[in-house]
């Protein structure tokens, strides 16, 4: 059965229903699902937690869908240059969970390798830790122990992600940094959909440049996609 859907709408077809999880790779503006992301909105589905480093702006990205209300968590590192993200949050109207780079992106990791929980030092002490179980361990030469807290691992209902190029497969290649948070994104997804700018036949790809296996990619498209700048810092031109 072929894994190639001619766009974003048919890709999702029948995966889709309100109040589901959904883990969405990108950084910023960068690497960012923008097609699946657009017709996730045009469904019209509500009360959707997504787990993704951040919300993109307000009128790209996951932004769209808080435009539309219809997001009603987020499990995030960075809330910064989404303006509505924040007056929503700072509102009440949506729910935020907080996580580290580091430990939401082995918390898509390691739901991607059923990995229920596992233990880290990052936010001991912080609001980060409140609620959750805490465990000594001894660790170094020394053997004294020392704090760490208990993080779950994320198992979304959909992930939807963005590659350069793959091959009808599914097996992926990402273009240098837009590779951000994928890689574990599409891991933890019981149904992975994935956009890419291109795509080509099995065997045409270097076996050794795959960064994503096509085992875990369910169906995907391809699409024209917008490259935005987020932040565009030029040097001023020196006198001749």
């Amino acid at each position: 059965m072929s894994k190639v859907y001619s766009s974003a709408a048919e890709a999702l077809d029948g995966l889709l229903r309100d109040d589901m999880l959904i883990a969405a790779g990108g950084f910023g503006l960068c690497g960012i699902p923008e097609l699946l992301l657009s017709a996730i909105r045009d469904s019209g589905v509500k009360g959707l937690t997504f787990a993704s480093n951040n919300a993109g702006v307000d009128d790209f990205g996951i932004g769209i869908l808080l435009q539309t209300r219809q997001v009603k968590k987020m499990i995030s590192s960075y809330v910064g240059e989404n303006a509505e993200f924040m007056r929503q949050y700072l509102s009440g109207e949506l729910e935020l969970e907080f996580n580290p780079q580091g430990t939401l992106a082995e918390r898509m990791r390691a739901g991607g390798a059923g990995i229920p929980g596992f233990y880290t030092k990052t936010g001991v002490g912080t609001v980060i830790a409140e609620g959750k179980e805490h465990k000594d361990f001894p660790t170094g030469a020394d053997g004294q122990p020392e704090t760490y807290i208990m993080e779950r691992g994320i198992f979304a209902d959909l992930s939807i992600v963005k590659a350069w190029k793959a091959d009808t497969t599914g097996n992926a290649i990402f273009r240098k940094t837009a590779r951000n948070f994928n890689p574990p994104a599409a891991m933890c997804g019981r149904i992975c959909v994935m956009e890419v700018e291109e795509i080509v036949e099995p065997g045409t790809l270097d076996p050794d440049c795959i960064h994503l296996p096509g085992i875990y990619v369910h169906r995907l498209i391809q699409g024209q996609h917008e490259k935005r700048i987020e932040q565009r810092t030029v040097r001023k031109r020196e006198e001749a």
